[in-house]
């Protein structure tokens, strides 16, 4: 057991303890601040439900460039930023934090000969959505439109010596038809799901309950996610060839879901060498396309400031290996010029 004292230290001694196991390389604007307070919170839960299970509490959150907020309210409550690699785990223990709601998305990237015409993937959306379509005995719910789900063509300029079509489009999406219980298992989201609701551990923290899966649920649930990683790709491959005909697959990589048990990545590569993967800013801004390279080095980990703390904290390791990168620009808050603080008011944060 480790600190055996964790359910005597007070809330604001829970948040400093959490807040060392952040570590940023967000840009500083308001949208990177409230990332970070408000992770404090999730990871404040996860080192208490560890205590519980008695695991070490050394959660980590490990950020990209583009960290930010998330869209998903649900998630926001439960304490969880986005754009890094959050980690409780040696990857092989049986335990699936489920506050952070994987869901596989993530975005395609294809190469086209000739440049479509605008009016001609508009149309084929329409068309493909107005078909009933079923993948692996799912109904197909097409979203588009839905959030910061999107289609976009490119014409590629190259700056690097390496082979590529003339044109590339990029399909982001996920699986919204596994949230809930769906035919393949018992979905992906808690609040969708009575099951997996059910079927969740309850630890109740002084930051509120957090939900997780232990031993055989665990192991069912990151089958499952393994289903939806699987089904999230060939949804986004069936969507392309439906809307653009023939095309080369350049990358199809999720930025969203589980590694293994104990590591899920939130709106950020966890890259492998010699695979590209899409880097999109904006509708008006070039999108990208890159390779990873081991970039959390022991001298970049210095130079950042973070080797002390990490080597104190024990976890030096997952920062040498975090191998993560950004997948796109983050959201911003433009009209916002800092954040002074947060307020908790019947259980919700005020910031």
């Amino acid at each position: 057991m480790y600190q055996a004292g964790l359910d005597g230290m007070s809330k604001r001694d829970l948040l400093e303890r959490a807040k060392k196991h952040i570590f940023s390389t967000g840009l500083n604007d308001v949208a990177s601040y409230l990332c970070r307070l408000n992770m404090r919170y999730g990871l404040a839960k996860i080192h208490y439900t560890q205590w519980k299970l008695g695991m070490e509490p050394n959660a980590t959150f490990i950020s990209a460039p583009d960290e930010t907020v998330t869209r998903n309210k649900v998630r926001w409550e439960n304490g969880i930023g986005y754009g890094g690699k959050v980690r409780w785990g040696d990857g092989k223990d049986k335990v699936v934090i489920l506050d952070v709601l994987p869901n596989a998305c993530g975005m395609l990237v294809g190469g086209l000969n000739e440049l479509p015409k605008p009016e001609e993937v508009i149309n084929a959306v329409y068309e493909v959505r107005s078909k009933e379509v079923t993948l692996e005995g799912v109904s197909i719910k097409w979203d588009f439109h839905v959030g910061n789900h999107f289609i976009d063509v490119f014409k590629v300029v190259r700056v690097a010596d390496v082979k590529l079509p003339e044109y590339v489009f990029i399909i982001h999406g996920a699986a919204p038809e596994l949230k809930g219980e769906n035919p393949k298992g018992v979905g992906l989201y808690y609040h969708k799901s009575p099951s997996l609701e059910q079927m969740a551990k309850k630890v109740e923290t002084p930051f509120g309950t957090c939900r997780v899966l232990v031993d055989d649920d665990a192991k069912e649930y990151l089958e499952f996610f393994r289903f939806a990683e699987r089904f999230s790709k060939e949804r986004r491959r069936l969507a392309a060839k439906e809307i653009f005909g023939s095309f080369q697959e350049i990358s199809n990589e999720i930025h969203q879901g589980l590694i293994n048990y104990n590591e899920a990545i939130l709106g950020c590569h966890s890259f492998k060498e010699g695979v590209i993967y899409p880097i999109a800013l904006r509708g008006d801004l070039p999108a990208y396309l890159v390779a990873g390279k081991p970039n959390f080095s022991e001298e970049v980990v210095e130079g950042l400031g973070f080797l002390r703390r990490a080597e104190k904290l024990g976890i030096l390791e997952r920062l040498e290996n975090a191998n993560i990168m950004p997948h796109g620009g983050g959201y911003t808050f433009p009209d916002m010029l800092e954040v002074s603080g947060e307020v908790v008011v019947k259980g919700k944060r005020y910031f």
